[in-house]
């Protein structure tokens, strides 16, 4: 076996490696560069599934990042048990290759209730006084306490939110550090998110995201360390590209509220979706939306409704899913593809004022699709670190507050993924090791095999 590291670097295309990122400017000329072809959805948690299974999502079950749970009659976004993740996962493949073989998950997706022998992950305390409290989860149990006590307290709040920054993806790579320092593990997975952040904020073409990157790059400087002065692989990739948005989001939910298919009811003067009394709800996730039709015999109304909005590329029926690897029972009755210059959001009340409480928040898991405008305080707000710190000492006095800094302008997103690529920004696999990586592109499919090439070469 050879000792293999993965660095999964959100949102990285070829275009981004430049003289400005010389770490990733040497990896690619000195082993082999090629492009991976996206799968529907483009989004986090189905590529991720689909390059450690090695199959499609209608075969590994992760249709989104988020769906409806039909059992349950709930819509759950960012679950954590591995075992949501249906087929062979990579490292348990490699065993079957060799029982020796020892994996460290770092970040990546789906890392609880997991089989991999190391695994970091983040995951908050919810106290009962509904105070948040950063933490991570680990296996074994006691790394999570070691970790901690050396990196100090993971920044969640700089994970995701309007606070997002290079600190969180920091954390991660001296995590890694600190891991195989201990572990030596023979594979280790980097999740290295923080592209994600500028990109959805500013769009591709922003001035700014020029440093964004050169930062990433740096965080490298570790791996190249290793890679120059032991020997083993390191492979770079990405899972999706970002596009930038150009053109207004499209709002499903609100679209059938006013058919009257979509039903909410009202909690403290805000508004829930009632899915269980809903003909028609959407489950939003960038630019692709799970339609969920209770009745069965509404579903070429409902198509024929939303092909008819401007900026929806396409609705895949049971036909059009299986065509994408994407017919699963999860999967909603229809799936909507937006345009690239726009994407889906979640909205569905239809005053501001019967917006639900979390509607304001950072609240990934309540809000019944992914949302966006999580990465950008309140432009209204005169003076939000001001705001930010009243809420801050509140909670610390043990008051209850909410922190509503979130605008309900879903306008203000400049970046978005989950369709497919248009052939230029394609995400992308380096190889450290040119005769390992021999095609100029290569299908997401194929990312599994190739990760366990590296490891078995011999």
């Amino acid at each position: 076996m050879k000792k293999t590291i993965v660095c999964n670097i959100v949102g990285l295309t070829a275009s981004m490696i430049t003289e400005q990122t010389p770490n990733l400017k040497k990896l690619a000329e000195e082993g082999s560069i090629s492009d991976i072809e996206p799968i529907l959805p483009a989004v986090t948690c189905t590529v991720q599934s689909t390059y450690l299974t090695g199959l499609m999502p209608q075969d590994h079950g992760v249709v989104s990042n988020g769906w409806y749970f039909r059992e349950l009659d709930e819509v759950f976004f960012w679950r954590q048990s591995n075992r949501l993740v249906q087929g062979e996962k990579l490292w348990q493949s490699a065993k079957k290759i060799n029982p020796h073989f020892t994996c460290a998950n770092l970040f990546w997706w789906y890392n609880m209730a997991s089989d991999c022998d190391i695994t970091v992950t983040p995951r908050p305390i919810y106290q009962a006084d509904g105070i948040k409290i950063p933490d991570v989860y680990t296996t074994p149990i006691d790394l999570r306490d070691r970790l901690q006590n050396e990196l100090g307290q993971f920044p969640l709040f700089k994970f995701w939110g309007p606070m997002a920054s290079i600190e969180s993806s920091q954390w991660i790579m001296d995590c890694y550090q600190k891991v195989n320092a201990q572990y030596k593990a023979d594979l280790s997975l980097i999740y290295i998110p923080h592209l994600d952040y500028p990109l959805q904020r500013l769009g591709t073409t922003d001035p700014a995201i020029e440093s964004h990157i050169k930062q990433v790059d740096q965080l490298l400087s570790p791996l190249m360390d290793e890679y120059e002065n032991s020997d083993c692989h390191i492979i770079i990739l990405s899972e999706y590209s970002i596009s930038n948005i150009t053109k207004p989001p499209i709002q499903l939910n609100r679209l059938f509220r006013k058919a009257g298919w979509l039903v909410t009811r009202n909690e403290r003067g805000g508004e829930l979706i009632d899915t269980a009394q809903s003909k028609v709800f959407a489950v939003c996730d960038h630019q692709v939306a799970h339609i969920y039709v209770r009745d069965q015999s509404m579903i070429p109304v409902v198509k024929s409704k939303i092909q008819a909005l401007p900026l929806v590329d396409a609705v895949l029926d049971e036909a059009g899913k299986k065509a994408m690897g994407l017919n699963h029972d999860r999967s909603g009755e229809l799936v909507a593809v937006a345009n690239r210059a726009s994407w889906f959001s979640y909205y569905y009340w239809l005053t501001d004022d019967h917006a639900p409480d979390f509607a304001k928040t950072v609240d990934i898991h309540r809000k019944p699709g992914y949302d966006p405008v999580e990465l950008f305080l309140d432009p209204t707000l005169k003076f939000p670190a001001l705001h930010i710190a009243w809420r801050l000492l509140k909670k610390k006095l043990g008051q209850r507050t909410l922190m509503d800094l979130i605008p309900l302008d879903d306008r203000l997103v400049k970046g978005s993924h989950g369709q497919l690529s248009d052939g230029v920004g394609n995400p992308l696999f380096i190889s450290s090791d040119n005769h390992l990586l021999t095609k100029n592109k290569i299908q997401a499919t194929e990312v599994k095999q190739l990760i366990l090439n590296h490891i078995f070469q011999d």
